[in-house]
C-alpha cells in the first residue's frame, strides 16, 4: 500500500557487517526495521576474501597496528580513532567468534592462522581461508532472522531520507515488487549502505555499490569528507565474463609475484616493498605499466608455490580461475586494477553520529578519519563492527531520550508517468561510469577533472528531469545517487591541491605539508 506506514525505534539501511551487527545489538533494547535493497547477503561482505585485521597475536601489538594505519593513511588518518578503534579490535573478534565465525587456526593450536597483507609489518589478519567475508555475512544473517524484534524488508530500495528542523524522521523506501513508496519512521535511522565502487566502469563491488547512503546523506544536509580517496584494488581478475572477481592481497602477502607480460617482475622498480607496498602505490605501478607497454593486463604469479598449498589456502580462487581457463597451480593469471574502496564518506564521530541529528553513519558509507587517504588492507571489516558497536550504544540513548517518532507526509509522485525510454537510464549510467574511469580514475589531472565536472553537470541535468518526469524505479534511484556521489567526488579532487595517498593528480604531484580533509555540505561550495 502506498499509504503504509513502518514505524519502529530504529530504522537500519543496508545489510552488510555493519548493519546486521548494528541490528543484532539494537534488537536488545528496541524494534529495528532492516531495509535492504536485494537479498540479506547482497553486500560488500559477502565478497571480503582476505579478513579482518586485528592484534590478537603476542608477537603483534596495538602500537604497530596503530602505526601501520597511520603510515598507509598518508597522514590524514584521524590518531584518536584509529586507536580507539584498533584496540577495540580483539573484542570484536572475540564477539565474531561467538556468533558462528570459524576464523582459521593453527592445527593442533589454539592460535590463529594470520594472513599477512600489504602494508602490515606484521601477521595480523583473521581469515577463514579466502572467504572471510561470506562467513561473516552468513554467520550474522542466521541470528538476525531468528531475532524478533528485526523485521526484515528484502527488495526495498531507500529513496530519501526525510528531514524535519534538521532531525530525521525516517525515509521514503520503494518496494521493489509492489513498486510502490512507502514510509518508514524511526527515532534513530543508520545508514550502512556500504561503497559507491559502481561509480567507476570496472570495480570489485557488487551491483548495489551505488553510494546510496552518501547521496541520501548529502541531500539531507549532511557533511561529506574526503571522497576524492577512491581506493583501487591492484588485482582483479582479467577476464571478459567473469566480472568484479577480486585477487586477495593475501596472495601477494603469501609470496605472489606481479609480472608484465614479457614475464618481469616490476614492482622492485616501484616501492622498496615491492608486492606489498600500499594499495595506491601497487595500483598506480600496474596503471604505469598498462599505459606504457600498452597491455590490458599484468600477471600474478603463485604458480611456483606448492599446489596443495594454494588449493588449500584459496579454495574459491582457485576454483574461479579455473572457470576462467586458468589454472593458477601452473600458470600465472592475468589481473587489472579496479575500484575497490572509498575512504571517505559520511562525516561521523567515534560513534557513528552525523551532523544531522537522528541520523548514523557506519561501515564504508561512513567517514570516520580512520583510513585517512589511503585504507591498508583489512581494516574495513574492523572498523565496520567496530562502528557499529559504538552506533548501537549511541543510537540506544536517541531512542531512550523523550524524543518522539515524527510523522512524515505522503509520497507525493507528482504527474510522474512510467518511463517510456529505459534505454535512456543505462546510457546516461554507462556514460558516467566511462566518463568517471577515464578522467577520474588512479592517475588524474586538472584538465581531466574539469572535463568531468563540465560534462556531469549537463548529464545530471538529464537525470534530475527523468527523476521528476517518470515513476521512480530502483534504476532510476542508483543512477541519481552515482550522479550525485560523481559529482561529490569530482568537486573534492579539484579541491585538493596536492597528490597524497589514492588521490594522484599529475599536475601536483607532490604531498603538501599541510594535512586537510575536505568538506562539502550541500548549498556550500568552495569551487565553482
Amino acid at each position: 500500500m502506498a499509504h503504509e506506514v513502518h514505524t519502529s525505534d530504529y530504522l537500519v539501511i543496508g545489510s552488510g557487517i555493519s548493519g546486521l551487527l548494528f541490528s543484532l545489538k539494537a534488537a536488545k533494547t528496541g524494534k529495528v526495521n532492516l531495509i535492504t535493497k536485494r537479498a540479506l547477503t547482497d553486500s560488500a561482505t559477502w565478497s571480503a576474501q582476505g579478513g579482518i585485521a586485528a592484534v590478537v597475536s603476542p608477537k603483534d601489538s596495538f602500537k604497530l597496528h596503530i602505526k601501520d594505519t597511520i603510515k598507509a593513511g598518508a597522514g590524514l588518518c584521524h590518531r584518536d580513532i584509529v586507536e580507539k578503534f584498533v584496540r577495540d579490535g580483539p573484542a570484536r573478534i572475540k564477539e565474531l567468534a561467538e556468533y558462528g565465525v570459524a576464523f582459521c587456526k593453527k592445527e593442533n593450536a589454539n592460535e590463529y592462522e594470520l594472513h599477512l597483507e600489504g602494508g602490515h609489518s606484521k601477521r595480523r589478519v583473521l581469515h577463514v581461508k579466502d572467504h572471510t567475508g561470506r562467513d561473516i555475512e552468513q554467520a550474522l544473517v542466521t541470528h538476525v532472522k531468528k531475532n524478533p524484534n528485526i523485521k526484515i524488508f528484502e527488495d526495498h530500495i531507500a529513496v530519501n531520507l526525510y528531514v524535519k528542523s534538521n532531525r530525521v524522521v525516517g525515509a521514503y523506501v520503494l518496494d521493489a515488487n509492489e513498486c510502490v513508496v512507502k514510509r518508514f519512521t524511526a527515532k534513530a535511522t543508520i545508514l550502512a549502505t556500504g561503497g559507491a565502487g559502481r561509480v567507476f566502469l570496472y570495480t570489485s563491488n557488487p551491483d548495489v555499490a551505488t553510494g546510496d547512503g552518501i547521496a541520501m546523506a548529502y541531500r539531507a544536509g549532511a557533511t561529506i569528507s574526503n571522497l576524492e580517496f577512491f581506493q583501487f584494488h591492484p588485482t582483479i581478475l582479467y577476464h571478459r565474463k567473469i566480472r568484479s572477481f577480486l585477487i586477495t592481497e593475501a596472495m601477494r602477502g603469501e609470496g605472489a609475484l606481479l609480472l608484465n607480460l614479457d614475464g618481469k617482475r616490476f614492482m622492485p622498480e616501484y616501492h622498496p616493498d615491492a608486492e606489498l607496498a600500499p594499495r595506491d602505490i601497487v595500483a598506480r605501478a600496474i596503471d604505469n605499466e598498462l599505459k606504457r607497454t600498452g597491455a590490458d593486463y599484468v600477471r600474478l604469479d603463485i604458480s611456483f608455490k606448492d599446489a596443495g598449498f594454494i588449493k588449500e589456502t584459496f579454495p574459491i580462487i582457485h576454483e574461479t580461475c579455473l572457470r576462467a581457463g586458468y589454472d593458477m597451480t601452473k600458470v600465472p593469471i592475468p589481473v587489472v586494477p579496479a575500484a575497490h574502496y572509498i575512504c571517505g564518506g559520511i562525516r561521523v564521530d567515534a560513534m557513528g553520529r552525523t551532523d544531522v541529528e537522528g541520523l548514523f553513519a557506519i561501515g564504508e558509507t561512513a567517514a570516520t578519519g580512520f583510513h585517512g587517504a589511503n585504507r591498508i588492507a583489512s581494516n574495513s571489516l574492523l572498523e565496520g563492527a567496530v562502528l557499529a558497536h559504538n552506533a548501537a550504544e549511541a543510537a540506544h540513548e536517541v531512542v531512550q531520550s523523550k524524543t518522539s517518532v515524527q510523522q512524515m507526509p505522503v509520497w507525493d509522485p507528482g504527474y510522474a508517468a512510467d518511463p517510456d525510454e529505459l534505454v535512456l537510464i543505462a546510457t546516461l549510467w554507462d556514460e558516467i561510469r566511462r566518463l568517471m574511469t577515464n578522467y577520474v580514475g588512479i592517475v588524474r589531472s586538472g584538465k581531466r577533472l574539469h572535463r568531468a565536472r563540465n560534462r556531469l553537470e549537463f548529464l545530471i541535468k538529464e537525470i534530475n528531469e527523468a527523476y521528476w518526469d517518470f515513476i521512480i524505479t530502483p534504476d532510476l534511484i542508483e543512477l541519481r545517487n552515482i550522479a550525485q556521489v560523481a559529482e561529490l567526488i569530482v568537486k573534492m579532487a579539484r579541491m585538493r591541491k596536492e597528490s597524497r595517498g589514492t588521490h594522484y593528480n599529475k599536475d601536483t604531484p607532490e604531498q603538501s605539508d599541510e594535512a586537510v580533509d575536505t568538506i562539502l555540505r550541500k548549498g556550500y561550495s568552495p569551487i565553482s
